[in-house]
C-alpha cells in the first residue's frame, strides 16, 4: 500500500495517474454508451436455458411459422367498420409477420379485436411496429397482448438510464453540497464517481459483447445507483481522514500518503466484501439475477480503483483552498472525534446490556411483520405505478373476451404423440382451446388435434366473436380458415392454444403446472413464462441468501481473525434486514397500495444490505480492532464510535438517497427494491452500528476478538467516556 500511496500522490505521480485516467475515461465514453445496445430486456431472456419455457420458446423460433408474437389492437366503442380499416393498414407494415385477423366483435358489443402477428425474432422490430399500430390508432385503440405488453417493457427499460442519471447525479450533488458545505469540494468526488460509473459500464459493455454477459435495463439502472453510492461513500472516508491530515501534515501530498494508506485496507476490504456477496449471484437460475452479480460487481471494482487512485490524484492537484469555507489549517485541531457520537456513547455505556437488549427487541417486533408481508409476482396490471397502454388495453380485453389471452399457451408435443397431447391439453378445464393452426392460433375442426367436443361442427359459436385469437382472428383474414398442416420444428409438433385465465393470475400458473404433469408435453407461452421465473426466483432465494452468509461470515473472520465479533455482526446485519423488509412490505400493500411484495425484490435487497450494509460494521469494528489494543475494548468501542460515526452516517445518507432514487422509475420491482434498500441502510447505520454493535461490543468486551488471545487478554477500561478528541492510527 506504501508504494501505490507513493505513486499516487507524488508530485509527479499525481499527474500521470491523472492522464492514464483521462485516457481510460475517453475509451470507456465511448464503450458504455452502447450498453444499451447489448442490453436483453425481454422476458423469456430473463430465464435460464433449461427452463420448460425457454425450450418451447427455442422451438417456436425454429419453427416454419417462426417467432411471430401477437399484438392484439382492441377498439372500445368504436365501429367494426374503423377496425376493418386500420386492419388493412396494419397488413402493409413493417415487422407484420402474417396475416391480420378480420374485426373480432365481443360477444355482448362493445369492443372489437383485431390480432396483428407480428416477428419477436428481433425485439427493435417488434417494438417499431407496435409503435406505428399505435400512431395508426392514435386514442382509437389500445395495443395489448404479448407485442404490446413486450414493446411497453422494453420502453420503460430503454428510458431508466437517463432518467436515473439525472435523479441520481442532483441527489448526489445535494448530499455532498450538505456534508461539505463547500462550493468548490463536491465537484471532485462527483467526477471521479462519473468516471467510475463510465468505466463499469464500457466493461459491462464488453463482458456482454464478448462474454454473453446477461445485461437488463433493470441491472443497468442498479448499476448507476450502486457506483454513485458506492463511489461516493469511499470519497467521505477518504475526504474525511485526508481532512484530517491536513491538520498535522504542512504538505498535502505527505498528508494525502497518509490518509490513503491509513483508509485504503478498511475500503477495500468493504469493497472485497461487496464483490465477493454479488458474486454469489453467479449460481442464480434467472439469467437477470445471475448477470446482476458481475454486472455490479464490475462497478464496485471500478468504483474501488477510481477512489483510491483518481480521487487522491486530483485532490492533491488543488490546494487546501478547495474545502474552502471551512479549511484545515496546518497546526490546527485534528477534527477526529464528533461531540454528538461523545453523547450517545457516554449514554450507551451507562447499561450497554438494556441498551442492545432493548434494541434487538424493537428490531425483533419490526422483523414479526414479515410473516404479514404478501411475496409473489406481480401480475402485469400490478407491474406498474401508471398503467402504460397495453395494461389498459388488457383491462378492456378481460370485460369484453374474458381473461383468456392469446399467446398464453404454447404446447411442444412429439410428432407421434400430437394427437394425444392435444387431446389431454383440452381436456384441462384450464384451457380455452388448443390447436396447431399458425402463429395465431385458431380453433382447430372436430375431430382434429386438440378440438374440444362439439366444436367445429356443430356451429354454436360465431367464428367472428370469442376471446382474443380464437375463431378466423387466429390469423387468416377474409373468413378463411388457416392453411392446413401443423407447425413442426426438429420431428415436434407445436400446438399453439389460450387459457381460460390470465397468463399472469395463479389459476394459470396452476393450469400450467397440471398440464406439464402430461407425459411427452413441454409447456410453454406467457403464463409459463412467467412460472418459470417465479419458480426460479424461489430457488435463488433459497440458495442464494445461505451462500453469501457463509461468504461474508468467512470474508468477517479472515478480516478481524475472531469468531464471535464476526458471528455477533452478521447475526445484527441479518435482524436488521428482516425488519426492514417485514416494515417494507407493509408500507408497500397499506400505504403506496401495491399488490405484493415482487419475488425477485428479497433476494436482491438481502445481497445489497447484507454485503453493502455489512460495510459500515466493517469501518467501525476494524477501528475499534485497532483501538483495543491500547486501550482496551471497551473503551475502544466508544472511542470507535466518536471517531467514525459522523462520516459513517453521511455514508450510509448517501447510499440510502441513491437507492431511493429508484423510486421515480415507473416499474414497481425497482421502486419497491429502492424503498427496501434505502430504509435497510438507514436503520442500520442509525440503530445497529451506532446503537446494538456498540452496546454489544461494550458488554462483551474483550471476548469479541476471541480466540485472539492477545486481544482476550486486554484489561480495557469497564467503559467510561471518551477522552478528548482521539485521533486514529488506522482505519477510516
Amino acid at each position: 500500500m506504501r508504494g501505490l500511496s507513493a505513486a499516487v500522490c507524488g508530485r509527479r505521480g499525481k499527474w500521470v495517474v491523472l492522464v492514464i485516467w483521462l485516457l481510460v475515461a475517453a475509451g470507456a465514453g465511448v464503450l458504455g454508451g452502447r450498453l444499451e445496445e447489448v442490453q436483453r430486456n425481454d422476458p423469456a431472456s430473463f430465464l435460464p436455458a433449461e427452463a420448460e419455457s425457454t425450450v418451447v420458446q427455442n422451438a417456436q423460433r425454429a419453427s416454419a411459422a417462426g417467432d411471430r408474437v401477437p399484438a392484439i389492437v382492441v377498439y372500445e366503442g368504436r365501429p367494426v367498420a374503423e377496425a376493418a380499416a386500420d386492419a388493412e393498414r396494419f397488413a402493409g407494415l413493417e415487422g407484420v409477420a402474417g396475416q391480420v385477423s378480420p374485426p373480432a366483435p365481443a360477444p355482448g358489443g362493445g369492443a372489437v379485436q383485431v390480432v396483428v402477428p407480428l416477428d419477436g425474432s428481433d425485439y427493435d422490430v417488434l417494438t417499431a411496429a407496435v409503435d406505428r399500430i399505435r400512431e395508426i390508432t392514435g386514442d382509437r385503440a389500445y395495443v395489448t397482448g404479448p407485442a404490446g405488453q413486450s414493446a411497453d417493457a422494453i420502453e420503460v427499460f430503454g428510458s431508466i438510464d437517463a432518467t436515473l442519471l439525472a435523479a441520481t447525479s442532483a441527489v448526489v450533488v445535494l448530499v455532498l453540497l450538505v456534508t461539505y458545505r463547500s462550493p468548490l469540494l463536491w465537484l471532485i468526488p462527483f467526477f471521479a464517481a462519473g468516471v467510475a460509473l463510465a468505466c463499469s459500464r464500457a466493461g459491462n459493455y464488453l463482458l456482454a459483447e464478448y462474454a454473453d454477459l446477461t445485461v437488463s435495463g433493470q441491472s443497468g439502472g442498479i448499476l448507476l445507483v450502486l457506483v454513485f453510492g458506492i463511489a461516493t461513500d469511499y470519497a467521505l472516508l477518504l475526504v474525511a481522514r485526508y481532512r484530517e491530515e491536513l491538520a498535522v501534515h504542512e504538505d498535502r501530498h505527505e498528508a494525502m500518503d497518509l490518509a490513503l494508506r491509513r483508509a485504503a485496507p478498511a475500503i477495500a476490504a468493504s469493497a472485497a466484501t461487496v464483490v465477493a456477496g454479488l458474486c454469489c449471484l453467479l449460481v442464480a437460475d434467472q439469467n437477470a439475477t445471475r448477470g446482476l452479480g458481475p454486472v455490479c460487481a464490475v462497478g464496485v471494482v471500478c468504483a474501488l480503483a477510481a477512489m483510491l487512485t483518481l480521487l487522491p490524484a486530483l485532490l492533491v492537484v488543488f490546494p487546501r483552498g478547495v474545502f474552502w469555507p471551512k479549511v484545515p489549517e496546518y497546526g490546527g485541531a485534528a477534527e477526529g472525534g464528533s461531540g454528538l457520537w461523545d453523547g450517545v456513547g457516554r449514554v450507551i455505556a451507562r447499561r450497554p446490556r438494556v441498551v442492545w437488549i432493548g434494541t434487538a427487541a424493537v428490531l425483533g417486533a419490526m422483523a414479526l411483520t414479515l410473516p404479514l408481508t404478501t411475496v409473489g409476482p406481480l401480475a402485469e396490471a400490478d407491474a406498474y405505478r401508471t398503467a402504460p397502454e397495453s395494461v389498459r388495453g388488457a383491462e378492456v380485453l378481460d370485460r369484453s373476451f374474458g381473461t383468456g389471452q392469446e399467446g398464453s399457451l404454447l404446447v411442444l408435443a412429439p410428432s407421434g404423440e400430437a394427437g394425444r397431447i392435444a387431446s389431454a391439453v383440452a381436456a384441462d378445464p384450464g384451457v380455452e382451446r388448443i390447436g396447431d393452426r399458425g402463429a395465431g392460433g385458431g380453433r382447430p375442426e372436430a375431430g382434429e388435434p386438440g378440438g374440444r367436443p362439439g366444436e367445429g361442427e356443430t356451429g354454436e359459436e360465431d367464428a367472428g366473436e370469442g376471446r382474443p385469437g380464437e375463431g378466423d382472428a387466429g390469423g387468416e383474414t377474409g373468413g378463411e380458415r388457416p392453411e392446413a398442416g401443423p407447425e413442426t420444428a426438429d420431428g415436434q409438433v407445436l400446438l399453439r392454444g389460450t387459457l381460460k385465465d390470465a397468463p399472469d393470475s395463479p389459476a394459470a400458473y396452476e393450469t400450467v403446472e397440471r398440464l406439464r404433469e402430461i407425459p411427452g408435453a413441454l409447456i410453454g407461452g406467457t403464463a409459463a413464462v412467467n412460472l418459470d421465473g417465479k419458480l426460479s426466483s424461489e430457488r435463488d432465494l433459497r440458495v442464494i441468501v445461505p451462500l453469501i452468509l457463509g461468504v461474508v461470515l468467512v470474508i468477517l473472520v479472515i478480516l478481524l481473525r475472531a469468531l464471535v465479533a464476526p458471528l455477533l455482526l452478521m447475526a445484527t446485519v441479518v435482524l436488521s434486514f428482516a425488519a426492514a423488509l417485514g416494515v417494507s412490505g407493509l408500507v408497500f400493500t397499506e400505504l403506496f397500495g401495491f399488490a405484493a411484495v415482487d419475488t425477485g425484490v428479497p433476494l436482491l435487497a438481502f445481497v445489497f444490505l447484507v454485503a453493502v450494509g455489512v460495510d459500515y460494521n466493517i469501518f467501525l469494528i476494524t477501528r475499534i480492532r485497532e483501538e483495543a489494543a491500547g486501550r482496551g475494548t471497551r473503551e475502544a468501542a466508544l472511542v470507535g464510535l466518536s471517531a467514525t460515526g459522523g462520516v459513517i452516517t453521511s455514508a450510509g445518507v448517501v447510499l440510502a438517497a441513491t437507492f431511493a432514487v429508484l423510486g421515480v422509475l415507473p416499474l414497481v420491482v425497482l421502486a419497491e427494491l429502492g424503498f427496501v434498500v434505502a430504509f435497510g441502510v438507514l436503520l442500520d447505520t442509525f440503530v445497529v452500528r451506532s446503537v446494538l454493535l456498540t452496546a454489544l461490543t461494550l458488554d462483551v468486551g474483550r471476548w469479541m476478538w476471541w480466540p485472539d488471545r492477545g486481544l482476550t487478554r486486554e484489561r480495557g477500561s469497564a467503559g467510561g467516556a471518551v477522552r478528548g478528541t482521539v485521533r486514529s492510527t488506522s482505519g477510516p
